[in-house]
């Protein structure tokens, strides 16, 4: 890239509170050594705005306020939410913590109704990304509901909640097949939450990665396996670095609070934090904070900060550590968080 070039993508790139702004001048007063040393000083100054990594939450979640609930964009009957957590309320979270983007996952709160996170999505389309519930009908109305989400509404991946199935029937049923190759056919990752153990899901998990290779999958919260304390945490911990040999998988450094069993900053997790960077890759991984969840825990700027502090413990590379913060989920939506 010429200079020239450089410059222009300096000035249209927005000042960042991380770097200092520099005055542009001429230089025809001071020698050509002189000329040279500012030059090179300009150009690496150029070279950090260019290359610096916005910080990205891969997990979060949004539902209505209480008056936003009663106008317009109701809870799901018996679940309504005990925390705040409004759009306003995350922005200003955000703020405080250096947060510049994140993927929104559909609450509960809201199930089905995406029509308040859409509406987010639409109000803030360079700050936010939309993970959408898939809905596992057994008349296969989920499937159109995924196409439309995705193709009008700007979703762009899915979450699978095991737990939303008919009572009887696994993710690998033939509408959980439909769901996972069409998510892969519309290009957007699933996301899997296993919150009463991955080794109760891990067959599915497998299946479907065999059978759809092109399908991305999203292991939330590092597939909820704790620090293992018995053989039974240690098979589901190993089964979890062992979905390393599938390639379209990645795992969410997420909601650190339910993984860790001790309190913020949540230190026992730099043992098996190295574990799945040295298996998957840094750039297979990605940090999420859970908002509004993990407010009350240790505040969201604290799940920000935990993550630098296991990582020196380790310790991760600071390249390791930029694309847990963001590179990794930025790879994954390119395009979607612009500078």
């Amino acid at each position: 890239m010429v200079m020239a070039e450089k410059l222009k993508l300096l000035l249209s790139v927005p000042l960042s509170p991380h770097y200092h702004f520099y005055c542009w001048r001429p230089l025809t007063s001071i020698s050509s050594k002189t000329q040279f040393r500012v030059s090179a000083a300009r150009m690496a100054s150029s070279e950090a705005v260019e290359t610096r990594t916005k910080i990205i939450d891969s997990h979060l979640h949004v539902w209505a306020s209480p008056q936003e609930a009663a106008d317009k964009y109701p809870y799901f009957p018996g679940q309504e939410p005990t925390l705040p957590g409004d759009v306003d309320f995350l922005l200003q979270c955000m703020e405080e913590a250096g947060v510049d983007g994140a993927l929104i996952v559909q609450p509960i709160n809201h199930k089905f109704d995406h029509s308040l996170v859409a509406s987010v999505l639409t109000r803030y389309p360079t700050k936010f990304v939309g993970c959408c519930l898939a809905n596992p009908a057994e008349d296969g109305s989920g499937i159109k509901q995924l196409e439309h989400l995705v193709l009008k509404d700007g979703f762009r991946a899915v979450r699978f909640n095991p737990y939303l199935w008919p009572s009887g029937l696994k993710m690998t049923n033939d509408i959980g097949k439909a769901l996972f190759s069409r998510a892969g056919e519309l290009g957007v990752p699933v996301g899997f939450m296993c919150m009463k153990g991955l080794n109760l899901h891990i067959t599915e998990i497998k299946q479907l990665c065999t059978e759809f290779p092109s399908t991305v999958v999203l292991l939330d919260h590092m597939a909820f396996c704790k620090p293992p304390e018995n053989e039974e945490e240690n098979k589901a911990f190993s089964e979890l670095l062992e979905l390393s040999g599938f390639p379209q998988v990645f795992v969410k450094f997420s909601a650190l609070f339910r993984v860790s069993r001790k309190s913020f900053p949540y230190e026992d997790l730099a043992q098996p934090l190295s574990q799945v960077v040295s298996r998957f890759g840094a750039n297979r991984v990605m940090w999420g904070s859970d908002f509004p969840f993990v407010v009350p825990e240790c505040g969201y700027r604290g799940a920000k900060e935990a993550v630098s502090h296991i990582c020196n413990q380790i310790p991760l590379s600071a390249s390791e550590l930029e694309w847990i913060m963001g590179r990794t989920v930025m790879q994954l939506f390119q395009g979607r968080w612009l500078p």
